[in-house]
Order: structure tokens, then C-alpha cells, then sequence
């Protein structure tokens, strides 16, 4: 065994507070994982033909265009609509994932 190597009960996290907080930390950023998944976003482009819908976790749950739009669109505007609303969408969730999981971060004891 390594020289000053303990395998003492602190490395069972019984009496290490640091070990707790750790844990503690953890099961929080699980339950804000989990809240993240289930959270949604919705934003809009071209003054709201495209709407996106997505997850704090990054899933996209839905893009809806009007139909009114497709009747004067052309493949390449449908095409730049809806990846600026996918990007909003995105930069949303990521707001979202910040605000729900930088506060947890800012718990680390490093």
C-alpha cells in the first residue's frame, strides 16, 4: 500500500463532510437533470410561422409551421426559418440549463 494511503472510515464518506456535500451535490444535480428533461422551451421565427419546441435537456419535442407560410415559401427560406428557430430553440434551453444547473455548480468545493 501506498505510503499515507487511508482506508479509513473517511473514504466511506461517514464522517468526511466533504464526501456528504459531494453526494448531496450529485442527488441535486440529478433531480435538476431529471426536471430538465421534462422542462420545455418554445420559440418562435418568422413572426411565428416556425415555432420549435424543446427540452432543457436539448431534445427536440416539436417544430410547427403554419401553413399559410408554405404558400409563399420557398425551400430556401423554409430552410433558414427553421434554423433560426431550431438555434433560438437551442440558445433558450441553454439559458434554461444554466439557470437550473449553475447554481449547483457553484457549489463544487474545488
Amino acid at each position: 500500500m501506498a505510503k499515507g494511503f487511508n482506508r479509513g472510515p473517511a473514504m466511506g464518506g461517514g464522517g468526511n463532510p466533504m464526501m456528504a456535500q459531494l453526494q448531496k451535490l450529485q442527488s441535486q444535480m440529478a433531480v435538476a437533470q431529471e426536471q430538465l428533461a421534462i422542462e420545455t422551451v418554445t420559440v418562435t421565427a418568422g413572426g411565428g410561422a416556425i415555432k420549435v419546441t424543446m427540452t432543457g435537456d436539448q431534445k427536440c419535442k416539436g417544430i410547427e409551421i403554419d401553413p399559410d407560410f408554405l404558400k409563399d415559401a420557398d425551400a430556401e427560406m423554409l430552410n433558414d426559418m427553421v434554423l433560426t428557430a431550431v438555434n433560438l430553440a437551442l440558445d433558450k434551453s441553454r439559458e434554461l440549463q444554466e439557470k437550473m444547473m449553475g447554481p449547483l455548480a457553484g457549489g463544487l468545493p474545488f
